[in-house]
């Protein structure tokens, strides 16, 4: 697996292991029979969970570094999609992982966004915005691409003044209060996260918008009123795919006849598949990055125009880069969660990086409407609106 790089294992017995062809940051690991074990079993799994319990430790160099070997090396490529039989166990493994029915997504949601907003702060920009930045210049910071995010999304909503948003998993509410303080539109959120909602009715009453921004604690299915926007922002990898096409079908119904939605969303290159063991266990139960083919299926079953589709690829691994680079060196972290815990992240945003560096991972942006006539036949506007 090891064919780049300059890694040296040192393992059970004395045996020490180099491989690689030399080049590139030297990594010296060390690993204990119970994490030879593990990772022989399962190695999706069984990487992160030896890192988090100290049975693969680091003499030189980082979990990052050892990541980049691998997927240096080809270890995340695409490997095709596999004959008819694996699809069909995919398939059924999706199934049972993503059933994602309201109370079993309320509980996904509370694993991994209740933790402490108080964490969040500590690595995420200012805005706390949680998912893909816009680098639109390589020199940018993290708070630039992160309002160049919102104001690219902005623009391929063409927003007008006093016109109704529902944003679908509003976060810390960031996205909603940029829409309504930026463009005069009346945003209504929704998310399932208990801390969420409280920190971003906090952050709407402090920016003087509670007659622009409203947040409610509701699952986007229980809605039933139209708006003219609706945008979806990093809530799609949590639907699950068996509700790929009640989520569109929602839309649509939410969406006014002459209205326009974006969703954003993480993507991968090649066919569906599943949703990595580690991840799955310990980060997003009940996630799922979807291939845009099957996105497009479940958008064409619900009779929605695609009117603009753009593939973002790398932004995401330098929005993740800057998250770790944060989290590692906040000096608070080790009093908030125990070194398990801080490793389990550590893992979960290297592999998360090596994911869009190596692994066939993007972020997808699908403009959506109902009426052919929706929106201008060019992006001029788009062009003349973004950062």
């Amino acid at each position: 697996m090891i064919k780049v790089g300059d890694l040296t294992l040192h393992l059970p017995g004395g045996r020490v292991e180099r491989l690689g062809d030399g080049t590139g940051t030297p990594v010296v690991a060390r690993m204990t029979g119970k994490g030879l074990r593990r990772i022989a079993a399962n190695p999706g799994l069984g990487l992160g969970e030896a890192y988090m319990d100290q049975d693969l430790t680091f003499d030189q160099g980082t979990m990052w570094d050892l990541l980049q070997i691998v997927g240096r090396s080809g270890g995340r490529g695409f490997k095709g999609r596999g004959s008819w039989i694996k699809r069909t166990r995919l398939a059924i493994q999706r199934k049972i992982q993503q059933v994602n029915g309201r109370a079993a997504a309320r509980r996904n949601v509370a694993h991994h966004y209740d933790l402490s907003n108080d964490l969040y702060r500590r690595f995420l920009d200012a805005d706390m915005q949680y998912s893909c930045a816009y680098f639109a210049r390589p020199d940018m910071t993290l708070e630039q691409a992160q309002a160049a995010k919102k104001a690219h999304i902005a623009a391929k909503l063409k927003i007008g003044p006093g016109q109704s948003v529902l944003d679908i998993g509003s976060g810390w509410g960031g996205l909603s209060m940029t829409l309504a303080a930026d463009h005069g539109a009346q945003v209504t959120g929704v998310t399932l996260s208990t801390e969420q909602l409280a920190l971003a009715q906090e952050r709407v009453a402090a920016a003087g918008l509670a007659d622009k921004v409203q947040f409610e604690l509701k699952d986007y299915r229980d809605l039933d009123r139209s708006f003219d926007r609706v945008v979806s922002v990093g809530m799609l990898e949590h639907v699950g795919a068996p509700n790929f096409r009640t989520y569109f079908q929602t839309i649509k119904r939410l969406l006014a006849d002459d209205g326009v939605a974006v969703v954003h969303s993480i993507g991968k290159m090649a066919g569906p598949g599943r949703t990595n063991a580690f991840t799955h266990k310990y980060i997003f139960p009940g996630g799922y990055i979807p291939a845009l083919s099957e996105t497009l299926a479940a958008i064409e079953e619900a009779g929605l125009w695609v009117t603009d589709i753009e593939i973002l690829r790398l932004h995401y691994a330098d929005t993740l880069k800057h998250w770790r680079a944060r989290f590692l060196g906040d000096p608070e972290i080790p009093t908030l969660y125990d070194a398990r815990f801080r490793r389990m992240w550590e893992f979960y945003l290297a592999s998360a990086e090596l994911g869009f560096r190596y692994g066939g991972h993007m972020v997808f942006q699908i403009q959506l409407a109902k009426r052919v006539d929706a929106l201008p036949v060019t992006r001029d506007y788009m062009r003349d609106k973004a950062v």
